[in-house]
């Protein structure tokens, strides 16, 4: 014989506490500066990447997952899995220990050796 159990599920009050918006894949972004489509941006502890082309004060759109082929420093390797950070001063894929104030935005996808131009990166949130 089967038995299901039953979770009992007690709200703490009748107040409604979410609302589900969005899968939270992307978010809205309205810049302060032309944004073109494959920028890099850091806002606060997240980092996004442009969908598409952005004017300034209006209304876009910033990617917060996925898989994306990013430039990166000469000296940098990585190893699948590593940690990959980014320079927003140079715009390049790197490593903290090469460029210590970069910022880590993911991890590498495949291995990417010192003679790659670029690096596959899976963006994670939380890092930094």
């Amino acid at each position: 014989e089967t038995r299901r159990r039953r979770f009992n599920c007690n709200r703490r009050s009748t107040i409604r506490e979410a609302r589900y918006i969005q899968r939270g894949e992307a978010m809205e972004c309205v810049p302060t500066a032309d944004v073109a489509a494959g920028d890099i941006l850091k806002l606060g502890k997240l980092i996004g990447i442009a969908k598409l082309d952005i004017k300034t004060g209006e209304l876009g759109s910033l990617a917060l997952v996925g898989v994306y082929e990013i430039p990166k420093v000469g000296l940098a390797e990585f190893a699948q899995g590593a940690l990959v950070a980014y320079d927003f001063e140079n715009g390049f894929a790197t490593t903290a220990e090469i460029s210590p104030d970069s910022t880590p935005i993911g991890h590498a996808v495949s291995a990417a050796g010192r003679s790659d131009t670029t690096v596959l990166v899976r963006i994670e949130q939380g890092l930094a």
